[in-house]
């Protein structure tokens, strides 16, 4: 059984189903043709610009020939559902399953078997995909997790890698994050060897989840996705390589990343709200595909959506605020916000003596080589709220007193503004209030305020 009423099986599809019954307000069914090439991110970004972020269906996306579900992280409460629990408790719940690991389990068969094809039976160009922005290269497929294992050591690893059709039976893909997969892949150049992966597009939320969760390399991901769940993830073999996928996902691309095989790939839309090049122009060749019979596309939308953000920082927010903890008790809040895609961080601190704001923020800035800038706050301010924390700045802050930088660190491959070599500088904003500030913060009584939500719903008329 799974922690979640939502999960009682490891199927998208039921999820989809189930959430939609349940929550029928936070999905939005579209039955009208929406155009493959940018239809989907269209009306995505017009959602957000009316401060909407419910999860799409398109039943009827031109020469996709399946359904489209997209916009599925786009809402942390929507994530904490996945998860059963409360939005509140969204981060501990996350670090505390992803940090109780459960192996996963082979089972005799499952939807994913169900269609097999191999050789000259693969056609990448049936494969159903978006293109996501004007300045894209080509169609993307944007939820693909790549499965592989070490080759002197068999941990397996996970992540998510964009791809496009290079030809009927390869991928251009880019490793450009140089995570685990990257080790991987250098380690079976040492052995002269190709690397064995499998792509899997469209598997159950919590997995998906667990591709992005930030853990070490002698943490198979896949077990993490078992401890998300509460029940070890339900996995096949695929035929030629042996690679546990999961047996209820949609599509699996079965292959090899060749060391030296390089193909164009790039431009996309990448999370910075910029159109990256920078790519490491890896070839996936395949040479099996399963799917489904009747498989849906879940797909990831790009760019600096809410989505393509909360994927990754969810992860992130959870590991950053354990990791304080630790050793910073007095932190009692960590977010990234939409506003600073992968590059700010506000944190929330409760200071107990002077300089420990800037002690917290050094740490920041050394544990995520994505952040450029971090800013401290205190506890009372609301770090969900940018408007909040700029407020927190403009009045506490003293530049001459309370910023910090850093230069010459490695930074993230994907930031617009980096160096050529790749590194960056990085600040830290003290917007604490600090010892011996006198400032004394604005006060309304609950009772004023109450009798003012009284007279604005009963008494108050326009005009």
């Amino acid at each position: 059984m799974t922690y979640s009423h939502l999960s009682p099986r490891q199927d998208p599809h039921a999820f989809v189903d189930d959430y939609r019954t349940e929550h029928p307000e936070d999905v939005l069914v579209i039955e009208d043709r929406v155009p493959a090439d940018q239809g989907v991110t269209g009306l995505i970004y017009e959602l957000a610009a009316r401060g909407r972020d419910e999860m799409l269906l398109c039943r009827n996306v031109d020469g996709v020939g399946v359904p489209v579900v997209s916009n599925m992280f786009a809402s942390r409460t929507r994530i904490a559902r996945m998860l059963g629990a409360c939005p509140e408790a969204l981060h501990e719940t996350f670090a505390a399953r992803a940090a109780t690991p459960l192996p996963p389990r082979q089972v005799g068969s499952g939807p994913i078997l169900e269609d097999v094809r191999s050789g000259t039976e693969v056609d990448l160009g049936a494969l159903p995909m978006l293109r996501h922005f004007a300045s894209d290269r080509a169609p993307y497929i944007t939820s693909g997790i790549i499965v592989a294992a070490d080759p002197r050591t068999g941990v397996g690893n996970m992540s998510y890698h964009r791809a496009m059709v290079h030809s009927p039976n390869e991928l251009a893909t880019s490793l450009h994050s140089r995570g685990d997969l990257w080790r991987i892949l250098a380690r079976c150049a040492e052995l002269g060897e190709p690397m064995p992966v499998a792509m899997v597009v469209g598997g159950h939320p919590l997995f998906m989840l667990a591709g992005s969760a930030r853990v070490g390399y002698e943490v198979d991901e896949r077990a993490v996705a078992g401890g998300l769940f509460g029940e070890p993830l339900e996995v096949v073999p695929t035929p030629k390589y042996g690679i546990d996928v999961p047996a209820w996902a949609d599509f699996v691309l079965e292959g090899v990343i060749d060391p030296v095989a390089r193909a164009e790939e790039g431009p996309f839309g990448e999370f910075s709200g910029y159109s990256s090049n920078r790519s490491t122009h890896n070839v996936l060749r395949v040479d099996t595909l399963l799917r489904r019979h009747r498989p849906m596309l879940i797909d990831v939308e790009g760019g600096n959506t809410a989505e393509h953000l909360n994927l990754a920082r969810v992860p992130r927010e959870s590991e950053m605020a354990e990791k304080l903890r630790e050793r910073f008790p007095d932190v009692t809040a960590v977010h990234y916000p939409t506003s600073g895609t992968h590059f700010h961080c506000y944190v929330a601190v409760r200071q107990s003596r002077p300089g420990q704001a800037r002690q917290i923020m050094l740490g920041l800035l050394g544990w995520d080589p994505y952040l450029k800038t971090v800013v401290a706050v205190d506890s009372d301010i609301d770090i969900t709220d940018d408007r909040a924390v700029l407020w927190a700045l403009a009045t506490h802050f003293q530049p001459h007193r309370d910023l910090l930088t850093v230069d010459g660190l490695p930074g993230s491959p994907l930031d617009p503004s980096s160096a050529g070599d790749g590194t960056t500088s990085r600040m830290g904003l003290d917007a604490t209030r600090g010892p011996g500030f006198e400032g004394r913060r604005i006060e309304i009584s609950e009772d004023a305020l109450l009798r003012a939500r009284n007279i604005l719903t009963t008494g108050a008329n326009h005009g």
